[in-house]
């Protein structure tokens, strides 16, 4: 069925001997795109991440390869991942890279890239829905809205050491009215404090959208200065958003209306 569908739409195939790099989307399977569910039905395989909803996985028949990475929990490293890619490539497979949200939206999925390039593996680069955009829109909190914000920025909370990115905190509280945060829950308290010292109001609506997407999803709203004590309660696997558009969610919030 699904390589019916791909050819009503004059997709293209995942040929032998190339990776595609493809965003699953933060985490309810129908968002993943056309494009996406043509590779899972072609590949002969599959590396995957820990967010990718397993039902996707049940629509191949190609080998899957648990490659994902979370915090705290013994995992795949990242040399590793783009070798055992590039192996496969060169064996004439067609593989599938499959990662939660989007694979250039902190997702690794620029190195990756990298990897397939330097080692002269062809590749293609199948966007997905990034958790700060669909999360949030599943939250009822659009990112933008002319009537709050022009500009949204998205900040990933913590580098490569593990620890809170380090950041212009004056120029990020001016430069945009809408601030979404990656993996930031643990760094939830820095970020209020550093913010609020850049001149952000504490009274300033906050949220985090916990587990999104998913039938689990979970809302806490806040302020800029409850935000710590919020974090403390929410799941890890989090969206933080700082702005007005918060505000929005109790007239806009439709997947609670959906189950109500």
């Amino acid at each position: 069925m699904i390589t019916d569908f791909g050819a009503k739409l004059k997709l293209p195939d995942l040929q032998k001997g190339w990776v595609w790099l493809v965003g699953a989307g933060p985490g309810d399977p129908g968002l993943i795109t056309a494009l996406g569910l043509t590779a899972i039905s072609q590949a002969d395989y599959i590396l995957y991440d820990a967010l990718v909803d397993p039902v996707l996985l049940t629509l191949s028949r190609g080998e899957k390869i648990y490659a994902g990475k979370r915090a705290g929990v013994k995992s795949c490293k990242q040399d590793e991942i783009s070798d055992l890619l590039v192996k496969l490539a060169k064996a004439n497979n067609r593989v599938l890279r499959l990662k939660g949200g989007d694979p250039f939206v902190f997702g690794r999925g620029g190195e990756e890239a990298q990897a397939l390039a330097r080692a002269g593996v062809p590749f293609r680069i199948v966007p997905g829905i990034t958790a700060g955009i669909g999360g949030l829109a599943y939250a009822g909190i659009p990112v933008t809205h002319r009537d709050t914000n022009h500009a949204v920025t998205f900040i990933t909370g913590h580098g490569v050491d593990g620890k809170l990115t380090k950041l212009d905190w004056d120029a990020v509280s001016r430069g945009s009215p809408t601030l979404v945060f990656y993996m930031a829950r643990k760094f939830a308290g820095e970020i209020a404090r550093a913010l609020q010292a850049a001149g952000r109001d504490a009274d300033e609506p906050a949220a985090i959208v916990a587990n999104a997407t998913r039938a689990d999803q979970q809302i806490i709203t806040t302020t800029l200065a409850g935000l710590p004590e919020a974090a403390e309660k929410a799941p890890a696997l989090a969206v933080i958003v700082v702005g007005e558009n918060v505000r929005l969610a109790r007239e806009l919030n439709w997947l609670a209306k959906m189950f109500a």
